[in-house]
């Protein structure tokens, strides 16, 4: 969009705002202020009217909402109003409703929300309608709703404004209608199986019961740090020795990890707790609740995600991870001995390790690359190796592996269970292990908690634990993209908060010149001419970045999502991790080649290349992404 044209349009969004102070200016001096009404009587709503028109024909009712448009046709007009249910045509005519509150319905503007007392019929054309007696206005818009026909479709500010993507986006309001109805059915679900909702500490002096890095906080009033939860879980298991047997809690769980379309640092976290049951016991609680939730949200137990169909009516397949790997991997497991022939294995079939990574480490790498993205179909994987599991009961008959299964649909991991370790001795010496690991480097070890190894000494009985997504439960049964389809107001990165504050710090403290450039050097520029016709083939357009993430068994590659102005989503992997975090792409504008055959990396297939600035400086590699203005669409081409 050129500047001059920019320009232009915010001036008329300016002149139109003005107007609309204008008009509360004027209603306020003649003793009609909307914003002094504190209530209104509604009677029913949009879709009781639209559903039950054969009772409600003739009745009067009253109504209220958001005039979404407007159609003035000398003296009778029409207007539709949106409620939380949907959309309903009022009919306003002056001699319904009087001459001067006629002339004060012409004056209301489209977001204006008003209330709307008439009786129930239908029009010449057969739509249900309500013929207006009242009209009131009950709170005036000041702003500029999006063009009726295009909605909101920019993702970014469909999540920063969440308010107005419900407003202009039934598909958006119906997901979270939805997503409110599968909390309701998961509570009735439990309550209905003797189970006890609970709440438990979000501040906590030792964040554990999951592998994440915890955000932290200071408490000034006792002057000592604290972490943000990671997990329900060891709480909840305090409450199992605490005698109350059956125990649940849904609630917002913190873990400082990278944003992408499955992950935000905060998201909802279903964990619960039966006493006197193990794994196969979480296994069959697991089946059952899905399918009622299903029944009950969506009126069928099939359901559809990205045009794949995943039938949860069947009973759910079973298979360990020593089978699943030699199922998609031709490797058995139960042939490697040592660590060393884990190793040697991995790198025959390049998965990507760490050093101090053990045996069952590396069979769940194994699991990861080769197995995951085959189980569309609801599947439980069961028997993990202990390496990976230090709160989980060990098989009596091979302790290397532990009571635990995964129960995965769509390739995700949707829940994580265990026959819950309760020898207070064994988890002792888990927490060692993970203290080890902590101090190797990996931030998301546990540490030791004293206190629950106390409660745990006090005695638990067996029991049976598992942890849900709430958040990937709604996204698959409203087969919506990404997380953040699903999360009002999901984590965003503050539009030129940080930036600018980082700008200002370095206007401060460096000068203008922010290398030297004396120590820059260049790859030298190619002397073979190219012929104008073979460069000229290769497509390079404007992307946005919809989601980035860190490829798990790579330390350099970034996996992007892309919108490349087509009607699919671009998938590219770049080797950048080295001088960006993931989150701090999610939004930019780049630059693309988008005509390259796919190439396969990591096992995903990359489909194009992003563009990026690389040179020597001071003796070390340099790299910049190369980020355009947001102004500018995705899909423009370059010349």
């Amino acid at each position: 969009m050129g500047e001059q044209q920019k320009k232009g349009q915010e001036q008329d969004v300016n002149q139109l705002r003005k107007v609309r102070r204008e008009k509360l200016a004027d209603l306020q001096a003649n003793g009609k202020n909307p914003f002094e009404i504190t209530k209104y009587d509604v009677t029913c709503h949009a879709m009781d009217v639209k559903e039950n028109y054969e009772e409600m024909e003739g009745k009067q009712v009253s109504l209220a909402g958001r005039v979404m448009q407007k159609r003035v046709m000398g003296k009778a007009s029409f207007c539709n109003i949106l409620d939380q249910s949907g959309n309903i045509q009022s009919y306003v005519a002056r001699d319904s409703v009087g001459e001067e509150a006629y002339k004060d319905f012409k004056k209301l503007d489209i977001g204006d929300i008003v209330g709307i007392e008439g009786e129930v019929f239908k029009t010449k054309t057969g739509e249900i309608s309500i013929h207006a007696s009242a009209v009131k206005l009950l709170s005036k818009s000041l702003q500029i709703l999006p063009e009726k026909y295009h909605g909101l479709t920019n993702t970014d500010m469909r999540y920063r404004q969440r308010y107005v993507d419900l407003i202009m986006n039934p598909d958006a309001r119906d997901t979270f209608i939805k997503r409110s109805k599968i909390l309701s059915s998961i509570r009735r679900y439990l309550d209905g199986q003797g189970f006890l909702e609970v709440e438990t500490p979000m501040l906590v002096s030792n964040a554990g019961g999951a592998a994440a890095r915890p955000f932290e906080t200071h408490f000034n009033a006792l002057n000592e740090d604290f972490k943000l939860r990671i997990s329900l879980e060891l709480y909840l298991k305090r409450l199992i020795v605490g005698g109350l047997e059956r125990v649940y809690e849904i609630g917002r769980v913190f873990r400082n990890e990278g944003l992408d379309t499955r992950h935000n640092p905060e998201f909802t976290l279903m964990e619960l707790y039966q006493a006197y049951t193990d794994y196969n016991g979480m296994m069959d609680l697991t089946e059952n609740l899905y399918r009622h939730v299903a029944r009950e949200v969506l009126g069928t137990t099939t359901i559809t995600y990205n045009g794949v169909e995943m039938d949860l009516g069947k009973p759910f397949e079973r298979i360990t991870m020593v089978d699943a790997v030699k199922k998609y991997a031709g490797v058995d497991w139960n042939e490697v001995k040592t660590t060393e022939d884990a190793k040697k294995l991995a790198d025959e079939h390049h998965v990507e390790y760490e050093e101090r990574h053990k045996k069952g480490d590396i069979l769940s790498l194994f699991f990861e690359e080769f197995a995951e993205e085959h189980l569309i179909q609801p599947t439980f994987v069961t028997d993990h190796p202990i390496e990976i599991s230090p709160l989980t009961k060990k098989k009596p008959e091979d302790p290397e592996y532990v009571e635990r299964f995964e129960f995965f649909m769509n390739g995700w991991e949707m829940a994580n269970a265990y026959s819950e370790l309760n020898d207070p001795i064994d988890q002792r010496e888990r927490f060692k292990a993970q203290e080890e690991l902590l101090a190797q480097g990996d931030e998301e070890a546990n540490t030791t908690d004293e206190d629950f190894l106390n409660a745990l000494e006090i005695g638990m009985p067996p029991t049976g634990g598992i942890g849900f997504g709430i958040d990937r439960m709604c996204m698959l049964l409203t087969d919506s993209a990404a997380i953040r389809d699903v999360l009002l107001f999901p984590t965003m990165k503050s539009i030129g908060g940080s930036d600018s504050k980082k700008t200002d710090k370095k206007e401060e403290s460096e000068p203008a010149v922010k290398i030297d450039l004396s120590k820059v050097k260049v790859e030298p520029l190619f002397e073979d001419a190219v012929d104008f016709d073979t460069f000229s083939k290769s497509d390079f357009r404007v992307v946005k970045v919809e989601a980035c993430e860190a490829v798990p068994k790579s330390k350099k590659l970034l996996k992007f999502t892309l919108n490349d102005g087509t009607d699919r989503k671009r998938t590219i992997l770049s080797g950048i991790h080295e001088y960006y975090e993931p989150e701090e792409l999610v939004g930019k504008t780049c630059v693309a080649i988008t005509n390259l055959p796919p190439r396969k990396m990591m096992g995903i297939d990359s489909e194009g290349m992003l563009i990026s600035a690389v040179y020597e400086y001071d003796g070390h590699e340099g790299l910049n992404l190369l980020m355009l203005d947001d102004s500018i669409p995705a899909g423009a081409k370059l010349y």
